[in-house]
């Protein structure tokens, strides 16, 4: 459903770039302590999923880019600065708050540290395959970019 809505607000040949948590395994979809917590009903899809979803909305994929170190390291940054302000959250939330959202930052950084969790950056079009696009990703590692 997601995906068809993103291949009837495009324009043909338009292009949508598309950022999720994905996983790469079986039985990533369900984590009580998440479901209970921190994302009440929520999911995480397999990559494959995803695909299937693309496809199916007759979208067409130019370039799938997995991000899971760089938001390992968000997570750290995230946490580290959660721990700036832990004591304010344990007085304004109550420890098992505070305890339960630095617990959540920790393992998620580690499930993305082990590949259980990915962040999946998804190039797609609606219509013709790539044209215009770069035939590597270079150009986005260029120095002194200004």
């Amino acid at each position: 459903m997601y995906f068809k809505k993103v291949h009837e607000y495009l324009k043909p040949n338009g292009r949508a770039l598309l950022h999720g948590i994905t996983g790469q395994s079986q039985g990533v979809g369900v984590d009580p302590f998440i479901l209970k917590y921190i994302f009440p009903g929520g999911y995480i899809p397999r990559i494959t999923e995803v695909v299937s979803h693309i496809i199916e909305a007759n979208l067409q994929i130019d370039d799938v880019e997995p991000r899971r170190r760089h938001y390992k390291k968000t997570l750290e940054c995230w946490h580290s600065n959660y721990q700036k302000v832990y004591d304010e959250t344990v007085a304004e939330k109550g420890k098992p708050f505070a305890r339960m959202w630095d617990l959540y930052l920790q393992a998620c950084a580690a499930g993305f540290e082990t590949g259980n969790l990915d962040v999946i950056q998804y190039l797609v079009t609606k219509g013709s395959s790539g044209q215009g696009l770069p035939m590597t990703r270079s150009y986005m590692y260029k120095k002194n970019l200004k």
